[in-house]
């Protein structure tokens, strides 16, 4: 099971099948396919700009259970909790930090656990803007590489892409077939919207 994003998008061949929910683009795929569609079929996950491994085997009742979540074993357990803290989904990961940062965040209220949570909460809220830009531009690039890689200007489009420059990104995905074009235009567009106009 694919966790799967707001929207996805389909591709036969060079041509848009169906852009939306990820239910709505998995019927459509899997009726090209019943229908006999020969050109590749790619799916999109448009918040990452991915392609989506997707099986289209079954029937669509089968093909779209597969979109839904894995069943969580601990929410259908019916037995009582024991004592001690609740699951809040948390994961333990290493860090690696330096004692003078170790010794600071044992200072903190809380602990070095909460004082963390709250450093990246308040980086997060921060940075909300570039992470915006940096996710867009992460994933029009993933889709171009795939779909106009070969294109004529794709180069200069990622340039243009990354410098921020929507004129020159327009300019040189102009010739790239249509619905190509679109796609890669609208996964970007979050990438220029800090620019004055």
């Amino acid at each position: 099971m694919i966790p799967p994003s707001a929207t996805w998008t389909a591709f036969t061949g060079q041509r848009l099948l169906a852009s939306g929910s990820p239910a709505e683009v998995v019927t459509a795929a899997k009726a090209a396919l019943d229908a006999g569609e020969h050109e590749a079929l790619l799916l999109f996950d448009d918040a990452t700009g991915r392609t989506v491994d997707f099986h289209l085997r079954g029937t669509l009742e089968e093909v779209l259970a597969r979109l839904q979540p894995a069943p969580d074993p601990a929410a259908e357990s019916s037995e009582p909790r024991g004592p001690g803290r609740p699951k809040l989904g948390v994961v333990a990961r290493e860090v690696t930090l330096l004692p003078r940062h170790w010794e600071w965040l044992s200072e903190q209220p809380g602990g070095a656990s909460v004082a963390l949570r709250k450093l990246v909460e308040a980086a997060r809220a921060n940075s909300g803007d570039a992470d915006r830009v940096r996710r867009a531009q992460a994933a029009a690039d993933r889709f171009m590489t795939t779909m106009a890689g070969n294109a004529p200007g794709y180069e200069e489009a990622a340039r243009a892409l990354y410098a921020g420059d929507r004129t020159r990104f327009n300019k040189w995905t102009r010739s790239w077939p249509d619905d190509i074009r679109d796609c890669a235009r609208k996964l970007a567009a979050p990438a220029f919207s800090k620019e004055t106009p």
